[in-house]
Parts: structure tokens; sequence; C-alpha cells
């Protein structure tokens, strides 16, 4: 049997999604957790890699079984053996053509900034910060280069491991709610840092640093060189993920909101 998990996670204290032989992993606590409720090494494929510090409450995951269980039972087993900090929030089955990662016809992850004279204490993890204050319309305006499909070879990590920096952004928004400013963003797939590559060239456009048409003229140099430094990771939440309807997954999702 294919199972498809959706998972929730504070980035925090993890070294990124994948499995690494050495460093607390999001996908080592979950594969020790689902072995011990299947009582089988069990190994899952994710639909989005996340870096160290980045959080998700709408991860995708599946993993092969044979061991026979409720689909609430693998929900509340998992969790069990869990860390706080992890946590199922819904299982569902799947045939064996889908996979969490290559069935994913679309990504959405948001990006919070904290626009405020001073850092706060409490969501130190949970937010970007930048002190100087942010001109959102002229971050709307410079967002409009990266609509549709480009070439983000700027905007990506140079040890992006991706075979074509090709991607295709189909929503792109940015909304200020009192000092916080939410970065909405869809495409059918992201490269290696490309959303805190995106948010940190336009909190550069937001402080005046830049104008907005210097977004598309980074985007076309093709050079990663060009475009700065990244935003922190958190901020940065995989927030969603969509499959075709065939396979009828959960569609349900949360925006993490701060003020």
């Amino acid at each position: 049997m294919r199972i498809a998990l959706g998972i929730e996670y504070d980035g925090t204290g993890f070294y990124g999604w994948q499995r690494q032989s050495e460093g607390r992993t999001v996908q080592s606590c979950v594969e020790t957790a689902l072995s011990e409720v299947a009582d089988h090494q069990v190994h899952v494929v994710c639909a989005g890699r996340t870096d160290t510090g980045v959080h998700a409450n709408g991860q995708v995951i599946h993993f092969d079984s044979k061991a026979v269980r409720t689909m609430n039972g693998w929900i509340r087993g998992t969790n069990a053996h869990l860390p706080p900090d992890v946590r199922v929030q819904w299982s569902h089955p799947v045939d064996a053509t889908f996979h969490a990662r290559f069935s994913a016809t679309r990504r959405y992850y948001r990006y919070i900034i904290h626009n405020h004279p001073v850092r706060s204490a409490l969501l130190r993890n949970r937010v970007g910060w930048e002190y100087q204050r942010l001109d959102e319309s002229r971050m709307v305006t410079a967002a409009r280069h990266l609509l549709g499909e480009h070439d983000f070879t700027s905007f990506r990590a140079v040890a992006c491991q991706a075979h074509s920096p090709v991607r295709t952004i189909h929503h792109l928004e940015l909304n200020r709610s009192g000092s916080f400013i939410y970065l909405d963003i869809k495409a059918n797939a992201f490269l290696h840092h490309m959303v805190r590559c995106i948010a940190g060239v336009l909190i550069t456009v937001g402080r005046g640093d830049q104008s907005p048409d210097w977004v598309g003229e980074v985007l076309a140099a093709k050079n990663r060189r060009l475009s700065g430094v990244n935003a922190p990771p958190a901020g940065l939440y995989l927030v969603a993920v969509r499959y075709p309807d065939e396979f009828k997954m959960p569609s349900d999702h949360c925006l993490p909101v701060y003020d």
C-alpha cells in the first residue's frame, strides 16, 4: 500500500528536511517514527526538500508499507513517536502511480517579513526581519518581472542540483498588514534557495537601494552574484502542494499569520 501524509514542522531545530550522516533532520525523525508504527524500515519521499531553519505546514510525503493500519492509526501512531516540533496532520491512501515530488503540479510558499525597528524576541525563529521601512508598492512592481516562465539562474544557489534553471511562477503577491509583509508565491517547482533569494531581492528594492526594474535586469543576467544576499530561512514556510484531481488529495491549508 502507498500512503501520502501531510506533515507540519518547525524547522528551527533541524538541519533541513533531507537525511544526513550527521545532524538532526525532519526526514530522519519521520522515517524513524513511521518504522516504529509499520514494524519495518520505512523510506519516505517528500514534495519539496526544505533547508535548515525553514518551516512547513503543508509538506507532503509518500511511503510504501505492507503493514495494515487505519488512516487514523498512521496519524496517531506516528505522532506518538515524533518529537513535538513535527506532526502528521492527515493521511490518505494513494495508488502506486502517485509520487509526492513528481506528481506535484504546484507548490506554495509564504515568506514573512517583520518590518519593524526592533527585532521581535518571540518571533526571532518565525519571521525574517528588516528594520528599515520597506515600500511594499515598489516591491509589488518589482515582483511583476518574475511572473511567468523564466531562466532563474540568478535566483538559485550555486550548489543547486536541478538539471534546468527554468521554472514557471504562476502567482507572486505581496501584502502588508501592520508591521508584517507577506510574500506569497506559487510555482510549478522551485530551485534551491529560490524563494529566499527572491525575498532578498525584493527587500533590496523595498529599501530603495535598487529600482523595481533592477529585478528584471538581474533575471536577464543569469548571474547569481548580482542578486545579493538571501533572506533568512526563519521567515519561509512551505504552505501547500497541489496534485491532479485524480489523486483526490486533501487541499485544506492554513497560512501562518503573525499580525
